[in-house]
């Protein structure tokens, strides 16, 4: 078995659309208003958006993207005008993180583990 997609919801996808793609995903199916498909730029997995009319409540929804280059992808979505609430830094769990929150304020967060993503040392 192998994650392949994940669905988040929106209240706007055209809105929605235009972030995602700034952020380097590249749209594959465009069914707007109600659903869209994005494929990442590394790997095979997708993500897409599908339109609701309201969101969960709660802390919503968290995304992980891994990034290799991840202060340079941060630098330069940056000078994109993409806004992070928090910039790189390192994980007491192993992990370089920055995070930002997407138009319908789901959680993303950006991250390079190396081989600790799936082997830390707390591995069961």
């Amino acid at each position: 078995m192998n994650l392949n997609q994940i669905t988040v919801p929106s209240l706007d996808l055209a809105k929605s659309v235009a972030f995602y793609e700034k952020i380097g995903l590249r749209l594959i199916v465009n069914a707007l208003p109600e659903y869209v498909r994005f494929e990442c730029p590394d790997g095979s997995s997708t993500f897409s958006l599908h339109r609701v009319d309201d969101l969960p409540s709660g802390d919503g929804i968290w995304v992980y993207f891994e990034c290799e280059n991840l202060d340079d992808v941060v630098n330069t979505l940056c000078e994109k005008g993409i806004e992070f609430t928090e910039m790189p830094n390192d994980k007491s769990w192993l992990w370089r993180e920055a995070r930002l929150k997407d138009p319908d304020n789901n959680q993303l967060i950006f991250f390079y583990a190396g081989v600790n993503r799936v082997n830390p040392p707390w591995r069961v």
